[in-house]
């Protein structure tokens, strides 16, 4: 793969801001669909198995019915439980159903999850409707125009390399205040600190996940609370400015990560009047999904991998996820495992 050009070089799209990806990982006329995945190059993935080491592994999924009540009018998890003695097998044995809105819990955001609000446009000026996107049998995206996580089984999943930023061990250790329940940030300098100490040396197709503890502090909690704690729709999250976009794109990441309900911070504060604005202007959002055409992991659950990687002493590792494989999936467990 030729050189990726950063931020500032990256070529103008007509009607479009600086920092616009489209037409950068086209092939032979072809738009791409899978964004900074492109990053993660046969040579790239080979040396990310160097991080295969211990013979250990860890899960990064909350489980799916962690939050009783999403907010936003999403719908939680509804299990049901069928035995097969009430049904026509006459045995003894189950089934299962399970429904859910796959924004509730972990979770990987397609490139057609959230828009470039001004032009309505997704990753390489995809426009869709709900109708596009409902996709039954015979009724697939075969040819591959919209940017849907079911597409990644055509690549073989993500397999990459991971580092990961423990922001909440650090700002503990530093006695730093940290409510992940308010729209406190965390900085770009906040990362490139922790990184230093924590001896990480970002690469080109690493995937970055961040922790800051927001999953952890509602496990357990009762849904009452949960609403109570999450009812101000101010959270935590890594601060949403272009400069914070152009940091994360000239480091040529593969995917960002997180334990954050929607990894930046809410609300957005809008680049243009510097006051706080509405869900429709998140920054990152906005930059990565739609114009780097870089995936976004949410609510992922990082208590298990900081303690492995404070035991092991470090913080890279080689990271598998497996988006399930439903016709135009917008959003998905990442079913993600960090291995040592």
């Amino acid at each position: 793969m030729s050189k990726i050009p950063d931020f500032d070089d990256l070529p103008k799209v007509k009607d479009m801001p600086q920092g616009c990806a489209w037409g950068v990982f086209d092939k032979n006329g072809k738009k791409d669909v899978y964004g900074t995945l492109n990053n993660i190059t046969p040579e790239i993935l080979k040396s990310a198995y160097s991080e295969l080491k211990d013979g250990l592994s860890v899960s990064l999924n909350w489980p799916i019915g962690a939050i009783q009540t999403p907010g936003f009018n999403r719908k939680g998890l509804v299990h049901k439980v069928t035995s097969f003695v009430d049904t026509p097998l006459a045995a003894h044995g189950y089934d299962d159903e399970v429904e859910f809105n796959t924004q509730c819990s972990s979770q990987w955001d397609s490139l057609c999850h959230f828009h470039h609000q001004e032009s309505a446009s997704g990753y390489n000026g995809i426009q869709t409707d709900v109708k596009a996107l409902t996709q039954g049998f015979g009724e697939e995206d075969a040819e591959m125009k919209i940017p849907t996580l079911n597409h990644w089984h055509q690549r073989g999943g993500l397999v990459a390399r991971g580092v990961f930023i423990d922001f909440r061990k650090w700002a503990d250790e530093q006695g730093r205040k940290f409510d992940p329940f308010n729209d406190d940030k965390i900085s770009i300098e906040d990362i490139e600190t922790i990184a230093k100490k924590q001896g990480v040396e970002f690469k080109t197709g690493d995937v970055i996940i961040i922790r800051s503890g927001f999953t952890e502090a509602l496990t357990g909690q009762s849904g009452e609370k949960q609403n109570e704690l999450m009812g101000t729709h101010r959270t935590c999250g890594v601060t949403g400015t272009p400069e914070a976009a152009k940091w994360f794109w000239n480091k040529h990441f593969a995917a960002v990560a997180g334990d954050m309900i929607a990894f930046e911070h809410i609300p957005p504060i809008n680049p243009k009047t510097g006051k706080e604005d509405s869900v429709a202007g998140l920054v990152l959002h906005q930059y990565f999904l739609a114009l780097f055409g870089m995936p976004i992991g949410e609510l992922w659950d990082l208590k298990a991998l900081s303690e492995m990687c404070a035991k092991l002493g470090r913080y890279s590792f080689l990271l598998t996820s497996v988006p399930l494989n439903v016709p135009g999936g917008i959003g998905s467990p990442p079913n993600a495992l960090a291995v040592f």
